[in-house]
């Protein structure tokens, strides 16, 4: 079994860092680097991409809300056809990025509030990711467990690649609960570790609520903001190669 260990990153802005990208890393096979509106700017984006492409990491684009102040992670009225241009918009500035470094981004996902509501509307779901189709048919999408998003990238022709993201609780259709309920972000190691450990072994996890969905992921995410994350990322990775897969990433997953 081959399986992507990925991680959101390049979410400083200006001198301000968040999290440990350059030893993150070096444990990743794929990274979704923000694109400046919820987090991240031009110089980091150029520096995470550098850096990923000499250790041979993917780069795909996490595209959120313009809410920096709430690094993305509040609900914000727009119409689809302007969300559909900021996503366009932030695709171009990792691409553009990317293709001046001499790298190709491979993939795509929705950050905090923009993708809890992707996730969860076909409508908006069918807009945003027919945006992703029309800037480049190649990308993958990256996304946790979602009807409506799989649903738009299969009329759009666009792949996806399921992602677990190993510190956050769903619901029993796989869509993420809110953060402010107890219990939505795994902080505890040795419950994160279990979680991964029954995925990899039992193709299950456990809802909010208890309920054992089944999941075949192709990728395993661990935020690059969570306290502790590198020494997470390092655990996980471990967690794949004792459970006997290879750590790969996505975009080499349909080679």
């Amino acid at each position: 079994m081959d399986i992507d260990l990925n991680a959101d990153l390049g979410e400083g802005y200006g001198p301000w860092r968040m999290g440990d990208d350059e030893g993150l890393l070096q444990v990743l096979s794929s990274a979704n680097v923000a694109c400046g509106f919820h987090a991240g700017d031009p110089l980091i984006m150029q520096r995470t991409v550098r850096r990923a492409g000499q250790l041979g990491v993917d780069i795909g684009a996490h595209v959120g809300y313009p809410d920096r102040q709430g690094f993305g992670r509040r609900a914000m009225h727009v119409e689809p056809d302007e969300l559909a241009a900021m996503v366009t918009y932030q695709l171009g500035a990792l691409a553009g990025i990317a293709r001046a470094a001499g790298q190709r981004m491979t993939h795509m996902s929705f950050h905090g509030a923009l993708g809890n509501l992707v996730a969860a509307d076909a409508g908006l779901a069918a807009v945003l990711v027919g945006a992703v189709a029309a800037f480049d048919p190649t990308l993958i999408v990256s996304s946790s467990p979602s009807a409506a998003i799989e649903g738009a990238a299969a009329a759009q022709g666009l792949r996806v690649a399921t992602t677990f993201l190993a510190d956050r609780a769903c619901d029993a259709q796989g869509l993420l609960v809110p953060r402010k309920l107890p219990g939505a972000v795994i902080h505890d190691e040795a419950e994160l570790l279990a979680r991964v450990r029954r995925l990899l072994r039992e193709g299950t996890v456990l809802s909010h609520d208890g309920q054992a969905i089944a999941l075949r992921p192709r990728s395993i995410l661990v935020h690059g903001d969570t306290p502790g994350a590198l020494a997470l990322a390092r655990a996980v990775r471990r967690e794949i190669e004792a459970a006997g897969a290879r750590v790969l990433p996505i975009s080499r997953q349909w080679a």
